[in-house]
């Protein structure tokens, strides 16, 4: 069984892309679309630091981690749930144990297998630390009980050579048709956004050369 394209459009807009390595909330080396370390390589401690020289390349090997990387958060999913699972009920538990690393230990893994579905999507919500995930939880306990996705576009941030994010303002925003073709292996070139740009003030000085330009072909 693997995640739906949906559940993966859901996850990689929970986690956010970062095309270069950065620090996350407990200070772990991380780079893309929430790879680490202990995933496999490469070791975002030892990447270059910053923004890549070309976006569009890393970006590229964001997704290109992902897809490598979810295979085994599949795979736990299924070692460690007992029962039937459908489509949507599976991607939120991806989701999940992307996040949380916990799903062999976590309650609402106890209460599926106990058949109380209920109370394994209210056991969602006893994983909110840093709290600022409360959101993301509500979502995955929402896609879990009620098969609803979240949508919108996926968010590109920048980071320093420090490792820090600035989340203030995303640098790119990918469509669900673009993401959905990168996160497809073998899928045809993916022609990415160029972020737009305010066009160039001209000097009073350039004004005149212009128009004076103008009066001597008139």
């Amino acid at each position: 069984m693997h995640m739906t394209d949906r559940g993966l459009l859901a996850l990689v807009r929970h986690e956010g892309l970062v095309p270069g390595p950065y620090l996350d909330v407990k200070d772990v080396w991380t780079f893309g679309i929430g790879h680490t370390a202990p995933a496999g390589p490469p070791d975002p401690a030892r990447m270059p630091r910053g923004m890549p020289a070309a976006l569009d390349a890393g970006i590229r090997e964001a997704f290109r981690l992902f897809r490598a990387d979810i295979v085994a958060y599949e795979a736990d999913v299924l070692r460690a749930v007992e029962v039937p699972l459908e489509p949507h009920e599976f991607d939120a538990l991806v989701s999940f144990h992307y996040n949380t690393g916990g799903i062999a230990k976590a309650s609402l893994t106890r209460h599926l297998n106990a058949g109380n579905r209920a109370a394994a999507a209210q056991a969602f919500m006893g994983w909110l630390r840093p709290a600022a995930i409360r959101s993301r939880r509500e979502d995955e306990r929402d896609l879990f009980r009620d098969g609803r996705y979240p949508t919108g576009t996926i968010p590109v941030w920048a980071v320093d050579r420090n490792g820090r994010v600035d989340f203030s303002r995303p640098i790119r925003r990918l469509t669900e048709t673009e993401a959905l073709a990168l996160l497809r292996p073998g899928s045809l070139p993916v022609r990415l956004p160029v972020p737009t740009q305010p066009p160039a003030v001209r000097s009073w000085w350039q004004q005149l050369v212009e128009f004076l330009k103008g009066k001597a072909t008139s």
